[in-house]
């Protein structure tokens, strides 16, 4: 498993105290990449400019990277740019939270 990989796998430990799913499942985090030295820059964005976990949940990723062996730093980005939809989130995430059918009503009306 790459440092990469590992750095994803942590922050998909990571949730957004509101909903039942993780962050990187939710489309949150638009970006990961770790050079040969071991430092991590994270582009990631929040549900909406003003929610509630904008305080502390960029906070909470940094520090979900930097417990990665072989971590030598972190810097994240936080934008709003492009906004978050939830076409971003995973086919799980959107199941997980009711959004998506499980059987598309365009199968059922054959």
């Amino acid at each position: 498993m790459t440092l990469q990989d590992q750095v994803i796998s942590a922050l998909k430990k990571v949730y957004d105290p509101e909903m039942p799913v993780n962050i990187y499942e939710l489309g949150l985090i638009y970006g990961v990449d770790v050079d040969t030295e071991g430092k991590v820059a994270i582009c990631m964005t929040l549900t909406a400019p003003n929610c509630p976990v904008a305080g502390t949940l960029p906070a909470d990723v940094e520090r979900a990277a930097r417990a990665v062996p072989g971590v030598t730093g972190v810097k994240l980005e936080l934008t709003f740019d492009p906004p978050w939809t939830k076409d971003r989130m995973s086919e799980a995430a959107k199941l997980a939270l009711g959004l998506e059918d499980i059987i598309p009503i365009a199968r059922i009306r054959r």
